[in-house]
Formats: C-alpha cells, structure tokens, sequence
C-alpha cells in the first residue's frame, strides 16, 4: 500500500518543552482533502513530547516516529513525506549526501546538528521507498493542520497550557 505522511514538530521556546506529531493517510485520498471526511482515512497518528528539545529535533523525531511505525508492520510501498520543515525536506533531499561523504561534517567542517537522528533517520529510509514534499505550514492544508494541533497537545502535556 502506498502511503502519505503528515509530520510536525515545534518547541515552546526553543530549546524548551517540544512535541512531534505525525497522521498516515493512504496515497488513495490525494493531496487534495475533504475536510468533511478527512478524519475517516486515517490510517495511524500518533504524538510524543520531550521536556527540553529543540524544533529540529522534534521535526526530526515525528518522520521517524512515523517510518518506524511503517517498518514494524513491514509496509512494502511508496511512502511521501510531507513536512513543513525544509530543514527535514532539504536535510533528506540535498544536504545529506555530502554530510556522509564528508564523514558527518557540514561544508564548513562542522559536525552536523542531530547527527544521531539523521543517521537513524537515513538507515530507515534505506529500506523504504520515500520521497520528501514541503508543504507550507498554517495553510489549510488539513493534515498538516491536525499535525499541528496534536503538537500544541503534545507541548501541553509537559506544560498545562
């Protein structure tokens, strides 16, 4: 089966209390969404938190999140991200060649930022079939949306807010 992505991350300050979030739909629905039964084609979500982080990360932590729940039921398909970060879009589709051709060092010789979750993030994507969108985030695109909104939940559970 051939899968859509949804993921998010933010922090309430940053670093500070974070959450990630991440729903799968089947490619089936499109990109196009009817927000009247959009809720009746998910597949999985799901939303974590983490008391002292960074956006990067939490942005980094929902894909993962996302493809080990994918991997552990043994999905055999084309899986599409889609992301609000172009740090996450751009980190799997332009950056990460010359980070591991330069031994996980930027241009400038400095070791990569979450190095740890890049490397785990690219040994999952060497068993599976995914490409990397950006979507512009706060735009109406439902799914984004509803990634959004089970990060604040994410955040408030560390917070109370």
């Amino acid at each position: 089966m051939n899968v859509l992505i949804y993921t998010d991350g933010g922090c309430s300050g940053n670093p500070g209390p974070g959450g990630w979030a991440y729903v799968i739909v089947p490619e089936s629905v499109g990109t196009v969404i009817n927000p009247d039964t959009a809720e009746t084609v998910i597949l999985a979500e799901k939303w974590g938190a983490e008391g002292d982080t960074t956006n990067n990360k939490m942005e980094l932590l929902a894909v993962i999140s996302a493809l080990e729940a994918l991997s552990a039921i043994g999905l055999i398909g084309d899986i599409k991200v889609f992301t609000d970060s172009q740090y996450v879009q751009k980190g799997m589709t332009v950056w990460i060649k010359d980070w591991k051709l330069r031994n996980w060092k930027t241009s400038d010789k400095k070791p990569v930022k979450n190095q740890n979750l890049w490397q785990r993030l690219d040994d999952l994507c060497r068993h599976l079939s995914v490409s990397w969108h950006w979507v512009k985030g706060h735009a109406g695109n439902f799914y984004n949306e509803r990634c959004d909104k089970l990060t604040q939940k994410a955040i408030a559970s560390l917070t109370g807010n």
